[in-house]
C-alpha cells in the first residue's frame, strides 16, 4: 500500500523554493555583514600598495591637483587611478633608479597596468557617481578626508548607508563653492551661507535624495 502523500505537488515546489532561497540568504547576509565589519576596521589604517604613494608628498608638499591623476573625476561615476604614463610625466626624469618605482618601470616596460588597491570600495549593489557630487558642491575632504596629509592612504569614513543618508538628507553643512571642492583646506560653509548654497545647487529635494532608487539602481 502507498503511503498517503502529505503535501500536493505544488507544495511540494513551494518548499523547495523557501530552501533554496534560504541557502542564497544566508550567504549574502553574511558577505553583507563581513562588509560592514570591514568598513569600520579600516578607517585609519594604511592600504599597501604596489608602489608607497604618499599624498602628502605630491598633493600637500608639491600641490599636484586632485585631477591631474583621477582624469575622469568630473566626467564619469569613477575617479580613475593614475595611468604609468602619468606618474612617468615627473617620475622618467625624477628618481628614475629609485628602487621604490621599479614596479612603475617594470609597468612600463611590459605594458600592464600597475595593480593599485582600492582603499574606497563600495559594494555593487551602491550607485555611486564622483561628477554628480562634485557637481553639487561636495569637496573631495568630505569622504577622502584630508588625504593632502596622508603619508599612505586609508580610509576616513565608514561610508556606510547611515552616513552616506545623514549627508543626504542635510546636505548644506558638507558643500562648497565648486571653486573649492579640490581644496582640502578650504572651511565649510555654515548657517545662512551653507543654506543658500544648497538652495543653488538645487539639493533641496530630500525626497528624491533619500529616495532608494537613487543609490540602489
Amino acid at each position: 500500500m502507498r503511503p498517503k502523500q502529505v503535501f500536493s505537488r505544488r507544495g511540494e515546489l513551494a518548499i523547495l523554493l523557501v530552501i533554496l532561497a534560504l541557502f542564497m540568504l544566508v550567504p549574502a547576509l553574511v558577505g553583507l555583514g563581513i562588509w560592514r565589519e570591514s568598513a569600520y576596521q579600516q578607517l585609519g589604517e594604511p592600504v599597501a600598495q604596489p608602489i608607497p604613494f604618499s599624498h602628502k608628498h605630491h598633493v600637500g608638499d608639491d600641490g599636484i591637483d586632485c585631477r591631474y591623476c583621477h582624469t575622469a573625476v568630473e566626467t564619469g561615476r569613477h575617479a580613475g587611478l593614475p595611468s604609468t604614463q602619468i606618474c612617468l610625466t615627473c617620475h622618467s626624469q625624477l628618481y628614475t633608479q629609485a628602487a621604490v618605482l621599479e614596479p612603475l618601470r617594470e609597468s612600463a616596460r611590459t605594458g600592464t597596468p600597475i595593480a593599485w588597491r582600492r582603499v574606497h570600495d563600495l559594494p555593487d549593489f551602491v550607485y555611486f557617481d564622483h561628477s554628480v557630487h562634485l557637481a553639487k558642491g561636495v569637496g573631495c575632504v568630505e569622504c577622502h578626508g584630508r588625504v593632502d596629509q596622508m603619508p599612505l592612504t586609508w580610509r576616513a569614513q565608514p561610508l556606510q548607508m547611515q552616513w552616506c543618508v545623514a549627508c543626504h538628507r542635510d546636505p548644506a553643512p558638507h558643500l562648497r563653492p565648486r571653486e573649492q571642492v579640490f581644496d582640502m583646506s578650504a572651511p565649510r560653509l555654515d548657517g545662512e551661507d551653507a543654506t543658500t548654497l544648497a538652495r543653488m545647487m538645487q539639493l533641496e529635494d530630500r525626497r528624491r535624495m533619500t529616495d532608494c532608487s537613487t543609490c540602489h539602481r
